[in-house]
């Protein structure tokens, strides 16, 4: 069998889609036999354009099982803007359809967080008539919607884009044999898509992160040092709760945020006019020395811009916190405030954008260190992609089946 695996980000590159894609890669592979085959169709390094270590743009990997060829496509450096990641989005497409035109698959599998991606799975999946299976990261249009209302474009741009995207995402989502849901707050959105069988394997956390070792207790620390690391998006809404958060939590507390994205501008700018000297940002950095940051912060925050699509989802950040046994503050409504209810102790929880809310919560709530075990034995990723990938095996081994019963057909013909 030959798979063909869509993903737009892979190892080396940083961020939570490259890390689920390659473990999920390699795990696949280990469950396939020698004489299946995996072909990685993705990009060089593109994620932060302050980074951007080193990367071949063919290899093969074997390590028992499968073959797995990997192309990487070099694609513009778009700095996270809207415009830019279209162009290099077309650059990815158009390198994948020229790749893919004369190769036989049985199976195309497509991780997305953008729907562009599991669009371009749906196209080769139609025009060459095999099964599609489809790993969902976001939910885009719905994202994107709520985005262009929040920076106030005119109705009829809003409009357009609703046009033009609906019908994109009929078209993949309406095609998909299989698809997993990386949060079960999408399950209503997807309920049109009645075609398709679902699973909800979500986000995972690394060997890295769970070999960590415990906080050393800092008792006489006399400035709490609160971490995020991670994209600086409008996801985030960094800008909104950061600046305003410190000044107010004033000289006890400091701020470090290890990152970049398309609003960092935006909270630099409110930094440097309203100088806040209790906030410090780094340019991204490689997973493992991202371990040292972690150990030196006495908090670890996430947060999520106040809009209704960011109600259905778990950050990725999340589950990767909550392999420490240091306080998370999490600035989350919806489905992920209920995920942190059910499964992540020791964690401060206040409305997305609410700074008072977050203030009064730091400053009431006792500083605890607390081990998640039971968390870390759920969630660590190499559970969850031995799941996913016999998900995937599952869904060959019908299409094998549909397969054979064709030729029976036709014999029987």
């Amino acid at each position: 069998m030959n798979i063909l695996y869509l993903t737009f980000y892979f190892e080396p590159d940083l961020g939570p889609g490259a890390t689920r894609n390659t473990s999920l890669v390699n795990e696949l592979a280990s469950q396939l036999a020698p004489s299946d085959s995996i072909h990685v169709l993705t990009t060089h390094p593109n994620r932060y354009s302050a980074y951007h270590p080193p990367a071949a743009s063919h290899e093969e990997w074997y390590h028992g099982g499968a073959t797995i060829t990997i192309h990487r496509v070099n694609v513009l450096a778009h700095k996270s803007s809207f415009i830019g990641q279209l162009i290099a989005f077309y650059t990815y497409y158009r390198h994948v359809r020229q790749l893919t035109k004369d190769q036989q698959y049985d199976l195309v599998v497509a991780s997305s967080s953008r729907l562009f991606t599991a669009f371009l799975g749906a196209r080769i999946s139609r025009q060459k008539n095999i099964a599609l299976f489809l790993d969902i990261r976001d939910i885009f249009r719905e994202t994107i919607l709520e985005v262009l209302n929040r920076r106030r474009f005119n109705w009829p741009v809003t409009r357009l884009a609703d046009r033009m995207l609906r019908p994109i995402e009929q078209y993949t989502f309406g095609y998909a044999r299989h698809i997993n849901l990386v949060s079960r707050g999408f399950t209503d959105y997807f309920k049109p898509f009645v075609q398709a069988t679902y699973s909800y394997y979500t986000h995972g956390i690394d060997e890295l992160f769970i070999k960590l070792p415990l906080s050393e207790k800092r008792t006489d620390c006399t400035v709490k040092t609160i971490l995020y690391a991670g994209n600086i998006g409008e996801g985030q809404g960094l800008d909104v709760i950061i600046p305003q958060a410190a000044q107010q939590l004033g000289d006890g507390y400091r701020f470090v945020i290890i990152g970049d994205g398309s609003t960092r501008s935006k909270l630099e700018k409110a930094i440097r006019l309203n100088a806040i000297p209790n906030i410090e940002w780094r340019p991204p950095t490689s997973r493992a020395n991202l371990i040292a940051a972690y150990q030196m912060a006495d908090y670890l925050f996430v947060h999520l811009n106040d809009l209704e699509a960011f109600k259905r989802v778990i950050p990725s950040k999340l589950v990767e916190y909550g392999a420490t046994d240091m306080p998370i503050i999490a600035g989350v409504s919806g489905y992920a405030a209920a995920f942190i209810n059910k499964y992540i102790p020791n964690t401060i929880v206040f409305r997305p954008g609410d700074v008072a809310g977050f203030v009064r919560k730091l400053r009431e709530t006792p500083y605890v260190t607390q081990p998640r075990h039971q968390f870390v034995r759920q969630f660590q990723r190499q559970t969850i992609n031995a799941a996913l990938a016999r998900q995937i095996r599952q869904v060959l081994k019908t299409v094998r089946r549909t397969d054979l019963s064709g030729i029976h057909d036709k014999r029987s013909a």
